[in-house]
């Protein structure tokens, strides 16, 4: 009996995780302004694309995303690595204590650097301030995924690589990398949607010209209701769902 009511139990679960999503998406397709329904429309699509000011913090979060996931899965695949050669466990440790700081500590902490620098530099924040902040968590997730995959490695094959007198580095790109590629592809996939979606340090780090997608969508929401973010959120969450499977794929290769 237990066994039978198991896919409902799972059902029931599913339906309280993606049922707000479910609502967004219907209301995205109202005609009305209001959460009255009124008729299928596309018009909250194409006035969401239309709006300058959301294709402008389009174009930043996408900018921003696509650099803080370049620099952060390089970073954090040689990271990896050199933690499964070297066995460093507290290195290791810190590692979890980033993951498990909350974003509002983090920002602060960030912002409080950025400001102590910069004061020296004569900096202002911006673009680059945001993309260093994304990197900074970016990196441990990168690490994460790309080391587990490496506790998989037979170590053995890099050894004879290494007898048959390739040098270490050699050795790392042809023959450890390729193996990798599946965990890199997937840690990537990771930090972009965690780039793209961060809001909490980016508020704290951006500047008057690094305002992210997630900034304007909080700001027209507290504004008052607005099908615009019905749509774009929607968007928003197709696009990431597909980056999140596409990951959970690579990962089980």
């Amino acid at each position: 009996m237990k066994t039978r009511l198991l896919p409902l139990y799972a059902a029931a679960v599913y339906l309280f995780l993606h049922l707000p999503m479910l609502v967004l998406a219907v209301f995205s397709l109202n005609s009305s302004r209001f959460t009255v329904w009124e008729g299928i429309s596309l018009k909250w699509y194409r006035a969401a694309l239309a709006d300058q000011q959301l294709m402008e913090a389009t174009s930043n979060s996408l900018a921003i995303a696509f650099a803080a996931t370049l620099i952060s899965t390089t970073v954090g695949t040689l990271c990896a690595y050199g933690l499964w050669r070297r066995h460093s466990g507290w290195i290791s440790g810190s590692l979890v204590l980033s993951l498990v700081t909350p974003e509002i500590v983090m920002g602060i902490a960030l912002l409080a650097l950025f400001q102590w620098v910069f004061r020296n530099l004569g900096a202002h924040l911006g673009m680059h301030t945001v993309i260093l902040a994304h990197v900074s968590f970016c990196i441990a997730y990168v690490v994460v995924v790309v080391l587990a995959r490496l506790r998989t490695f037979d170590r053995s094959l890099e050894e004879a690589a290494l007898d048959l007198g390739a040098s270490e580095w050699q050795a790392f790109l042809r023959v450890t990398l390729p193996s990798l590629y599946p965990a890199v592809g997937a840690a990537a996939l990771l930090a972009f949607t965690l780039s793209f979606d961060d809001y909490v340090i980016t508020s704290l780090v951006s500047g008057v010209d690094s305002e992210t997608l997630p900034m304007v969508l909080y700001a027209m929401a507290r504004r008052g209701g607005n099908p615009e973010v019905n749509a774009i959120s929607t968007l928003i969450v197709f696009g990431l769902g597909v980056l999140i499977l596409a990951s959970e794929r690579l990962q089980t290769r």
